[in-house]
């Protein structure tokens, strides 16, 4: 890192305290950083969710260290790792996929590093706090100029496990990513995928979700720009900031309104004439 004050950004799933532990350790071995909280709300274990909000959110932020800690495999043998990308960011934090998308967008992983040399932790490693021991550490002495090849092993890092959207008899099976603060559903499709399965899709047009769990249902919705082609309370599918496709209710929870808490995936089909 080249700058006279280095960035160093955090993401966890830890909530307030233990986050400012973190920032603090990141603190005492790279005092001159300028350390982000960018979040320590992502709903806990949600590897997808905090994947996604990295993917978003880094492309935005300064050239600089950016560590992700959602990490439920914490003290067994997954590695902890530094991912350098081609726009010169190094991305820590734990080798599950997490770190991957965010990776691709800005400019793809060059290299990736295990986090093994004793030199760059706390002196005592704990099994279940990785965050303030091994990655903290590991994001404030990058931030300070080591390179990250002096960390340990070169390593391929694992992929972030999200099946692929599926066509199959007319209907587009698609991913539930994470479900947002406002209740919506951010799905693992794109316009193309849409495009793809339906054709374009103009403002209005109806589309038919169904679902099989927690409970098996389905909708009708419009699909929509904006949250303001619809009623207050009505559902729309819509393009999000980040170009995923979404399920949402007008000024509503699509989650609560539909009872879609712990659903994995959403299928939609051309909406079929009402009998």
């Amino acid at each position: 890192m080249s700058e006279s004050r280095p960035f160093i950004s955090l993401a966890t799933d830890f909530g307030a305290a233990y986050t400012a532990i973190c920032a603090g350790v990141v603190y005492s071995i790279a005092p001159a950083a300028n350390v982000l909280v960018l979040s320590d709300e992502i709903t806990p274990f949600a590897v997808r969710e905090g994947a996604m909000l990295l993917r978003q959110a880094l492309p935005y932020l300064p050239v600089g260290v950016h560590t992700g800690i959602v990490d439920p495999g914490v003290g067994t043998p997954r590695l902890p790792v530094a991912i350098e990308t081609g726009r010169g960011d190094v991305l820590v934090g734990p080798d599950n996929g997490l770190l991957v998308p965010a990776a691709e967008k800005l400019g793809g992983a060059v290299r990736a590093h295990a986090l093994e040399n004793p030199a760059y932790r706390l002196p005592e490693v704990s099994t279940s706090f990785h965050g303030r021991d091994i990655f903290s550490p590991a994001a404030a002495h990058i931030a300070n100029g080591v390179d990250v090849a002096g960390l340990g092993r070169r390593v391929d890092p694992l992929p972030l496990d999200v099946p692929p959207p599926a066509s199959a008899g007319g209907g587009l099976t698609v991913p539930v990513l994470y479900t947002d603060r406002f209740g919506s559903l951010v799905l693992g499709a794109e316009r193309d995928d849409l495009t793809a399965a339906f054709g374009d899709l103009a403002p209005g047009s109806p589309l038919d979700v169904a679902w099989t769990v927690p409970e098996p249902g389905s909708a009708r919705v419009t699909f929509e720009e904006t949250f303001g082609g619809v009623a207050t309370g009505d559902p729309l599918l819509w393009i999000d900031s980040s170009g995923w496709l979404g399920l949402a209710v007008n000024q509503g929870s699509a989650t609560d309104i539909f009872g879609l808490a712990g659903v994995q995936a959403l299928t939609l089909r051309a909406a079929a004439p009402h009998s």
